[in-house]
């Protein structure tokens, strides 16, 4: 078995693939394994963001690290087979766990994380900036992820609204939200 070619080729394809992740944003390929243990805390999985240390990009990590170690151990510095091989693996370790560290502190973020919640547009406050006429359409400036946004609006009722009233929206529909005035529905609740 030509061991120093199998090196390479883990380095090969470890890097291609780990290149990839890394592009394209692939960390899960959701691969369960039946020895695989979910522990919850809360609503998170365990690991850092919810995901694991063992994911796409470690693995590709750990195969490139342990395929170049091996490589340069065998070629370089002419260790024989199984010393290389017992040494590469705390290499590749070592690399991943690199990795993993990268990707937890620096490129993800728990705030980035889009949940279809923070999205849905019913219930949503606003300030017109622009004023409903009776049966017409305004403009509706509210915040939402984080970024403030605008979109046309109309009175959910038909009546008119002023410039400057805060409303909440009752429905949204190809890019028009139905508004009711925030007072109007505060009023409602208190009788």
């Amino acid at each position: 078995m030509n061991w120093p070619v199998i090196f390479l080729g883990c380095f090969v394809v470890g890097f291609v693939l780990s290149a990839l992740s890394f592009a394209f944003g692939i960390v899960d390929m959701h691969v369960h394994f039946p020895w695989e243990t979910h522990v919850q805390v809360g609503s998170a999985h365990a690991g850092m963001h919810g995901l694991g240390a063992i994911n796409f990009a470690t693995i590709t990590a750990f195969v490139a690290w342990f395929g170049g170690a091996g490589y340069l151990l065998m070629m370089q510095f002419r260790w024989l087979t199984i010393p290389a091989l017992v040494a590469a693996v705390p290499v590749g370790l070592v690399g991943s766990g690199m990795v993993f560290l990268l990707m937890a502190k620096v490129l993800w973020s728990p705030h980035e994380n889009m949940q279809l919640a923070d999205y849905h547009m019913v219930g949503v406050l606003g300030r017109l900036t622009q004023p409903i006429r009776a049966g017409g359409i305004g403009e509706l400036v509210y915040t939402q992820g984080g970024t403030r946004k605008s979109c046309g609006a109309t009175s959910a009722d038909g009546t008119p609204i002023e410039k400057g009233t805060e409303v909440v929206v009752t429905a949204y529909e190809r890019g028009i939200a139905s508004v009711k005035r925030w007072s109007d529905l505060a009023e409602q609740e208190v009788v």
